[in-house]
């Protein structure tokens, strides 16, 4: 009788699915930047899908997200993502390339958001001293209502 063999089938991916989200959470703390996202392009309403199926884990459904207007292409006023509306508000932030991202608990996350034309090396470099940034004043009161 012939020895019996078994072949490990190995499939190696070059890279992550498309719509995973490029993102660095920080554990919870008094940061003022909780993470930072790296998306593939500059289209918000092709990147919120994936970034906040992976955030409802941590905060929930999302209900709001206010995004720096010069940092994406113009988008509608609201998104469905997950069977519900998502409000999306674009603000003219002067440290642009932020993202606030509010669950449905009032709970906020506020990321620092990469360019996608950057390249991987400076973008992981940004990313990893993302949230080691001095705690700062909040967004104004405008934008959390």
């Amino acid at each position: 009788m012939a020895p019996f063999h078994i072949r490990r089938r190995t499939t190696r991916h070059r890279g992550p699915p498309e719509n995973t989200p490029r993102l660095r959470l920080e554990p919870e703390s008094d940061a003022y930047i909780d993470g930072a996202s790296w998306p593939r392009s500059g289209e918000l309403t092709t990147e919120l899908p994936g970034l906040l199926t992976f955030l409802e884990f941590r905060m929930g459904p999302i209900r709001r997200v206010v995004y720096d207007r010069e940092s994406w292409t113009s988008a509608p006023r609201t998104l469905t993502v997950d069977h519900h509306e998502v409000q999306l508000d674009a603000y003219p932030f002067e440290a642009g390339n932020t993202m606030y991202v509010f669950g449905s608990d009032d709970n906020m996350l506020v990321l620092q958001v990469v360019v996608s034309t950057t390249d991987y090396y400076s973008a992981h470099s940004t990313r990893l001293g993302a949230a080691l940034q001095p705690a700062r004043q909040p967004l104004d009161q405008e934008a959390r209502s």
